[in-house]
């Protein structure tokens, strides 16, 4: 582009957000707003909480759409249709396809799709956004298994394919010792402690909660010292305690409730191992947050877990269906020094920013 570009993303959420596609949306849109062929950004969330936050500069955050669909539908139209001419439009969610798709055909605009996880790895419910996938400029994917599963059964993007993992904020995070007062208000004191850290939530399962409560009979078989901690809340943590208590692991298993953002460092520190045997895991922004706590990492081999530890560079990848594999995995990952990996540097937020741009903007 011979000039500076207007850029429209139509998204869930970014700031005012909470998990991880909220936090890949504010990476992206920091990294965005930084870029010198960037001349002014505008996101429109359909889900915010007061208040946001600062914002980066060159950046209009608009709330209007937030508040129900037709709500968000009809604010999307009004600022594409009629607001500054975008050059790219984002489209953040496949389900916001349709959206996008009208306002870049009619405003001329570069149409890139982002896809994160399972929501991509078969043909949603919306048989308007599946039909249109063959009219994406680019697919942007998290993760290459993400990409694959998506390109399986969606119409190929016109110009092509970019992978943009996540970005970890390395200077927000270091090695640091366990925070006694988490210690003691967990029971923690003199444990081994597993962790799991995620939204507790019915429709995303395949995490490895599941996995890793019928697991924990094997571990105490070898260390009684044993302890694992989840992470988060949500609406399946009813389930998972009444799961614990079926199996007698009262005093073996623990759960947090929601973890404060401004501490989230100090819940990773209480861990000697972060573990999550997932099934269907985009990719995974928490190995990173542990791995730059300096928490050795076991992930999956069979979801983005694998590409988040680097295919085994920086973690340890077992089967999430072997319950023997994950034990030894675990203590693998016991015997690994506490301490940050230097492959992580991989995902620093300086590459993810050069990453979007070469996606957005081609070679330098």
């Amino acid at each position: 582009m011979s000039k500076p570009a207007h850029i429209l993303m139509l998204l869930t959420d970014a700031y005012g957000g909470f998990g991880g596609i909220s936090q890949y949306n504010r990476d992206l849109l920091e990294a965005i707003c930084s870029l010198d062929e960037v001349s002014s950004v505008e996101a429109l969330p359909r889900i915010a909480k007061q208040p946001v936050g600062p914002l980066p500069p060159k950046l209009r955050f608009d709330l209007g759409g937030v508040g129900g669909y037709l709500r968000y539908t009809l604010t999307a139209l009004r600022r594409g249709l009629l607001g500054p001419r975008p050059d790219v439009v984002l489209c953040g969610h496949i389900n916001l396809l349709p959206l996008c798709r009208i306002i870049a055909r009619l405003r001329g605009a570069r149409l890139v799709l982002l896809i994160f996880g399972i929501d991509a790895w078969e043909p949603t419910a919306r048989q308007a956004a599946n039909r249109l996938t063959g009219t994406v400029d680019q697919v942007v994917s998290i993760s290459q298994i993400t990409l694959d599963r998506y390109l399986e059964w969606a119409g190929a993007p016109r110009q092509g394919t970019a992978l943009l993992p996540n970005a970890i904020h390395l200077e927000d995070y270091a090695v640091a010792p366990k925070a006694s007062d988490l210690l003691e208000k967990f029971g923690l004191t003199g444990k081994t402690v597993l962790m799991t850290f995620g939204r507790l939530a019915g429709r995303e399962r395949a995490k490895g909660f599941d996995r890793m409560i019928e697991t924990m009979p094997l571990f105490l078989e070898r260390d009684p010292s044993m302890h694992y901690l989840l992470a988060g809340t949500g609406d399946d943590m009813d389930r998972l305690q009444a799961k614990v208590r079926d199996l007698g692991l009262e005093g073996h298993v623990s759960f947090t409730g929601l973890v404060p953002e401004e501490r989230k460092a100090d819940y990773f520190r209480l861990a000697d191992v972060y573990v999550m045997p997932s099934r269907g895991e985009g990719f995974g922004f928490v190995f990173l947050e542990a791995m730059a706590c300096g928490i050795p990492a076991v992930a999956s081999r069979s979801d983005g877990g694998f590409e988040a530890i680097r295919e085994g560079q920086i973690g340890i990848a077992v089967d999430p269906a072997d319950s023997d594999s994950i034990v030894r995995g675990v203590f693998e990952a016991l015997q690994r020094p506490r301490e940050v990996p230097a492959g992580l540097s991989y995902f620093a937020f300086p590459n993810f920013r050069e990453r979007a741009r070469r996606i957005l903007f081609g070679a330098a």
